[in-house]
């Protein structure tokens, strides 16, 4: 293959056409042309030869193709659809892992532990497709050089700029594209910088909601404020992801990687009202924003054909301001004493975390073993809540009033060390071990958490396409995330373990059996059951604002515990590829603890304990040109706590709702369709590596996609309310339709 010059990037297989240009002893260039090469990438992760379980790569190819929201391709979502992954609510890309809570997910980005993974209340996810190498998703079973969760793993990969021929100018080997929807606009390039061994790609990504809301908000202002007044507003988010790598002679490499992303959200209001000797100004001020920044360098060496090192050192800011103004000034000529007045009042409050970690991690490798070893250090700095609030009164006959208040909780610093070691080996033919053990510390205010966890994973081939496997796993995680909402707020705070609130633990073991169908489909069903134990919870009647002092007196520890079997029959390639998942499960917590009871410390569903989730996602490649693709989704409704019935109140003198037990209420089902067709106009630069004379636009490879959310416009649950004496139903999203087009150089 390696002479052919081909560069397998994706792990699945796929059809393409290839030319192959070599260079005869008379300096003549001849060309072969290869039709229908199959590229077949590394063993899947899932394969019955591969001693991993519990885990799923996601097919790239695969996930360009699947119908989305607003026609934005989102990882998340499509992690949504695979069984034991349960989604938040409507359009939410916030996901439940056997019976995890949405802060127990490690989700990595090249590495780098990400906090807040989603824009627009959770509808979007931070990840652009467009550059994405690869994902993984870990549901247990998980390697001993992930920690500090207790739920999932998921691992997603920037690409690297591909490097071009070296017989061609740089720009010839520069690719990208760009691409224009119903909800952003996106651009990326990739190639080599000065030479084929620098190499970088940058993507950018927008929103344009708020040039389409500002105009409406214009128009409302102007036809219904009275007076002189305009109003100003919108909302939008961003990305922009960067990675850069250099390849020294050695082989050795050194990348550095890049993400800034924001959401926000601005108000801009004024008024003048005039009318004789009577006037009134008023100007109201309003900018919420919320993001991430990470930036990360990484060194890899090979100290031998068996060692190699990869050393790597990140930093990560998260946070979100919430900032107001109101200004207002009043006067009356005719009234002197009582006819003036002015008022200044202003909002600040602000919620910031900071991570600075360093870690080195070493890879083994000889015929029998692979051999993982490691050690890092994580300094963890929490600004859970910064506020200033201002307000300044003058006039109308009562003096001058003056309050001017800052409170803050300070920096709090939380230490994290950890050492692990983990082996995959091979006894005998049939038999293959993965076991490991992660040893941490966390310390934090003067208290120090120890924490020693086992990994193991068993494979036993009963057949050379059969294989059963088992495994153990034990998690510790420091950080809670507290929010009393079903959707992704800027306002959820991140909140360290203390002297008072320990770490939460899991325990998690799980079973199955995976069958490589002719080569063609990948089968597994497994059974698992998971512990946990100091999971966290708001206490019935606890309020959420200003939670950052006091709030451990707000909260209750308890229990949990989950079990299910899960189904994922898969097919990666051909014409038809996609993949039908369902989930039957059951998620319990009790809390039960002296202060910390919860429904009468009586086990209780958790809020999204569903029984049976079932997805199914295809893609029918019908011509090279021309494709389409369907999802199907079914689910047991989430749980609600209603007061479901009502009793007269003599000490009130009026009716009182009674609530039987946390969560009482289950939801209707939901269930959805999304369809999604694909036009793709091939480049005609047909397998040349080299530009065309036409030009690059005219090389271009173009797309045009178009997708139907809700085809049936199905009014799903997002809320129940009770209203008098009825109960309804709040819905959010009924049938889109989206399109989007781009092109690819």
């Amino acid at each position: 293959m390696r002479k052919f010059g081909l560069t397998i990037l994706l792990l699945i297989p796929l059809s393409l056409t290839a030319q192959v240009t070599r260079t005869s002893t008379k300096g003549d260039t001849v060309n072969y042309s290869v039709d229908e090469i199959d590229v077949v990438g590394r063993q899947s992760i899932s394969a019955p030869q591969s001693v991993q379980m519990s885990a799923v790569e996601i097919p790239l190819l695969q996930l360009q193709t699947i119908p989305a929201l607003g026609g934005e391709i989102d990882v998340l979502k499509a992690i949504q659809l695979l069984p034991g992954v349960q989604s938040a609510t409507d359009g939410s890309t916030g996901i439940y892992v056997r019976g995890g809570g949405a802060d127990e997910n490690l989700i990595l980005l090249d590495g780098v532990p990400l906090y807040n993974v989603s824009h627009a209340a959770g509808m979007f996810s931070v990840f652009n497709a467009d550059i994405l190498e690869s994902v993984t998703l870990y549901k247990g079973n998980f390697p001993a050089r992930f920690g500090s969760r207790l739920s999932s793993v998921i691992d997603v990969t920037q690409r690297d700029g591909s490097p071009g021929p070296t017989d061609c100018d740089t720009l010839s080997a520069w690719h990208g594209g760009v691409s224009i929807g119903s909800v952003a606009a996106k651009i990326h390039l990739r190639g080599q910088i000065a030479s084929p061994r620098t190499t970088f790609t940058l993507a950018a990504r927008r929103t344009y909601f708020d040039a389409l809301l500002s105009p409406l908000m214009a128009i409302y202002s102007s036809s219904t404020l009275e007076g002189t007044g305009s109003a100003v507003g919108g909302y939008y988010f961003f990305d922009v992801n960067g990675k850069i790598v250099h390849r020294f002679q050695n082989n050795d490499r050194l990348s550095g990687s890049f993400y800034m992303g924001d959401d926000i959200i601005y108000v801009r209001y004024n008024l003048t009202e005039e009318l004789d000797d009577y006037r009134q100004w008023s100007r109201v001020g309003l900018r919420w924003t919320s993001g991430n920044i990470m930036a990360k360098i990484q060194y890899d060496h090979r100290i031998n054909e068996a060692l190699s090192m990869q050393v790597h050192t990140h930093f990560l800011r998260f946070g979100f301001q919430l900032s107001e103004q109101l200004k207002a000034e009043t006067t009356d000529a005719s009234d002197p004493l009582y006819g003036n007045y002015a008022l200044d009042q202003s909002l600040d409050y602000r919620s910031k975390l900071y991570d600075a970690v360093a870690r080195t991690d070493f890879l083994y490798e000889n015929d029998r073993h692979t051999v993982r070893f490691g050690a890092g250090y994580e300094m963890h700095a929490f600004r859970p809540q910064i506020g200033n609030l201002m307000l300044a009164e003058l006039g109308g006959g009562i003096g001058e009033f003056h309050f001017d208040t800052i409170y803050t909780t300070g920096t709090t610093f939380g230490h994290e060390a950890y050492i692990y070691a983990e082996d995959t080996y091979e006894p005998l033919r049939w038999l293959s071990l993965n076991y490991g053990l992660r040893a941490a510390l966390y310390g934090i205010g003067g208290k120090v958490y120890p924490s020693i966890e086992p990994r193991l994973g068993i494979r036993a081939l009963v057949h050379k396409d059969v294989a059963l496997k088992a495994s153990y796993s034990y998690m510790s995680q420091y950080v809670h995330l507290l929010s009393n909402t079903s959707i992704s707020s800027p306002t959820d705070l991140w909140v360290p373990v203390t002297a008072n609130i320990p770490p939460m633990r899991s325990m998690q073991v799980a079973a199955g059996i995976s069958y490589d169908i002719c080569k063609q489909v990948e089968l597994s069903v497994e059974g698992y059951y998971k512990r946990s134990v100091n999971l966290m919870e708001y206490k019935d009647g606890a309020t959420f604002f200003g939670v950052s002092s006091g709030w451990e007196e707000k909260v209750a520890l308890g229990d949990g515990w989950s079990y299910g079997v899960e189904l994922l029959l898969q097919r990666k390639h051909g014409p038809v590829t996609g993949w039908i998942g369902y989930t039957w499960s059951r998620t319990m917590r009790q809390f039960n603890r002296e202060g910390m009871v919860i429904n009468h410390g009586e086990p209780y569903h958790a809020k999204y304990d569903r029984e049976h989730d079932l997805s199914v996602t295809l893609q029918y490649r019908i011509t090279k040109k021309f494709e389409i693709a369907g999802t199907f989704i079914y689910g047991t409704g989430n749980r609600a706590t209603l007061a479901l019935q009502r009793y007269y109140s003599k000490m009130e003198h009026e009716w009182v709702g009674y609530v039987s037990e946390r969560n009482n209420f289950v939801m209707p089902a939901y269930h959805r369709l999304d369809l999604s067709a694909n036009w793709h106009l091939p480049s005609r630069k047909n397998g040349d590596p080299t530009r065309s004379k036409k030009g690059w636009l005219r090389d271009a490879e173009h797309l045009i996609s178009v997708m139907i959310y809700n085809v049936y416009c199905h009014k799903n649950p997002y809320m129940m309310i009770i209203a008098g004496n009825e109960l309804k139903q709040i819905s959010l999203f009924p049938i889109l339709p989206s399109i989007s087009y781009a092109f690819k150089f």
